[in-house]
């Protein structure tokens, strides 16, 4: 099995002393009977095994859910129409119907250890490949690691990337890093790629395109799609909902091939919608071999001014590498 995602420099020391025992606990939300509650007290996860593998609510105990609610489509269940539902899921890249858009609309394998959350779903038939979600919280901080395996069940071999998409209910702003600045005479090669889509449009006011950031908002009167992709050579993105953040943080592979033109995070929005996406490396999986991608997530609090250096100075502080600030 290849596993991509792994956080080598620094991830020992951070989840060696954190997934200690935290609550679960079978509960109903959104109209799904069938749902598990992560908590370690201050922070929860629910994920619904009604379908997916999706977790629907991502936010601190007694707070509002950061995720999405796609409320016309909460509760339902089965049929052959691919609904977003919100929260998180995970599909496969690059982009392509109707193979991307194979529904999860059935019922979730359930699997609990006391320390991993497994959502697995069952072979889909459009795709003969098969998704899971694991899930580890932790203890000690408002964090998770949460990796993303897709498995092969075909009888030949497939090209794909792992994509981790999470849906953010809109009122704020998504961060992307730039690479590291350099010296014009010294640094002679480019450092980052900026993907565009047919229809984005870098005029659109919800882009605002500084030194050190990328900021992406929402606009509940901008009806229009826009997308951008990065290779992010930084390992992280966030968003920012008013004085609540969730950020994610990925390994870079540096020399791998990414899909849509070379893209390792991913931002897209509608209305009062934000996907921030992660992509894993394009990967051949032979049949019955798996590819893996792992996020790490953090929820945080504090007032973040919409600045590059109060950007920087909030999240420098939460990264696992030492360079995942541009300077």
């Amino acid at each position: 099995m290849r596993v991509v995602g792994l956080l080598v420099l620094s991830l020992l020391a951070w989840i060696s002393p954190m997934y200690a025992e935290v609550t679960m606990e079978n509960v109903e939300y959104g109209g799904w009977a069938n749902c598990v509650r992560l908590s370690n007290g201050t922070m929860e996860l629910i994920a619904t095994t009604d379908v997916g593998p999706r977790i629907i609510r991502c936010g601190f105990v007694g707070g509002e859910n950061l995720f999405l609610e796609s409320t016309d489509q909460l509760g339902k269940t089965g049929g052959e129409d691919w609904r977003i539902y919100g929260g998180h899921r995970l599909w496969h890249a690059p982009e392509m119907k109707p193979r991307t858009y194979a529904p999860d609309n059935e019922p979730v394998k359930l699997g609990w250890d006391g320390e991993r959350l497994i959502l697995t779903q069952p072979r889909e038939e459009w795709t003969a490949v098969q998704k899971e979600i694991e899930v580890r919280m932790a203890e000690d901080r408002d964090g998770a690691r949460v990796l993303h395996r897709i498995t092969n069940k075909n009888l030949w071999p497939i090209r794909l990337s792992p994509w981790a998409i999470t849906v953010f209910r809109g009122g704020g702003f998504a961060v992307l890093p730039r690479a590291v600045y350099g010296k014009h005479g010294e640094n002679l090669l480019p450092t980052q790629n900026l993907s565009l889509w047919p229809y984005t449009n870098m005029a659109d006011p919800r882009f605002t395109w500084g030194d050190r950031f990328i900021r992406v908002r929402t606009d509940a009167e901008s009806k229009d799609p826009q997308k951008i992709g990065i290779l992010n050579t930084r390992g992280w993105g966030a968003y920012v909902l008013g004085n609540e953040a969730f950020l994610k943080q990925i390994e870079y592979e540096k020399g791998a091939p990414y899909p849509d033109l070379n893209s390792s995070t991913e931002v897209y929005t509608q209305g009062m919608m934000l996907e921030l996406e992660t992509l894993g490396p394009l990967t051949e999986v032979e049949p019955g071999q798996s590819v893996e991608w792992i996020e790490h997530w953090t929820l945080l609090k504090g007032d973040i001014a919409e600045d590059d250096s109060s950007i920087e100075s909030f999240f420098a502080p939460h990264l696992l590498t030492k360079e995942a600030t541009p300077k």
